[in-house]
């Protein structure tokens, strides 16, 4: 299902025409997608699309939270996933409602374990809307967007 969802960002997030849903799922299932997967992906897509329409989604908070992760958290999200979305909330890239939006969309993907690739992938997905609500967002935006491209590893001084 997430390269579903992978695909459906990469063809349309910067578009401004999307598909209505019965011509988008024809074109995934021609493009080799397994329909279930198809409408996994939609429900997901779904679900980021409300969350990331909330008005204080993209505010920064004024308040420092501890955020103790549940037993299912720590046992579907890889450890190296979990380091880099608190990496992204102690460098103000994400704020803290977007931390548990990151963490609630990646419980809701059917895979046993999730990925550093698939959190940032969901990361890029809810920071690509907080870029268009200003150019001071923008950043976060591109940050993100080099984590995720960017094959290369950082040097370290």
């Amino acid at each position: 299902m997430f390269e579903v969802l992978v695909y459906m960002f990469e063809n349309y997030i910067d578009t401004h025409f999307r598909p209505d849903e019965d011509t988008l799922s024809k074109e995934l299932f021609a493009a080799g997608f397994d329909e279930q997967d198809i409408s996994s992906a939609f429900n997901w897509f779904s679900q980021l699309e409300l969350m990331t329409e909330q008005p204080d989604i993209y505010d920064d908070p004024n308040h420092i939270s501890t955020r103790i992760f549940t037993d299912d958290e720590l046992k579907k999200i890889t450890g190296e996933s979990l380091g880099f979305i608190l990496f992204l909330v102690q460098a103000n890239i994400l704020n803290t409602a977007q931390r548990e939006l990151v963490l609630d969309l990646a419980m809701n993907l059917p895979q046993l374990k999730i990925s550093i690739e698939e959190i940032r992938w969901i990361v890029l997905m809810i920071t690509w809307g907080a870029s268009k609500s200003g150019p001071d967002k923008t950043k976060e935006y591109l940050f993100i967007e080099d984590a995720l491209l960017n094959k290369e590893k950082p040097t370290i001084h």
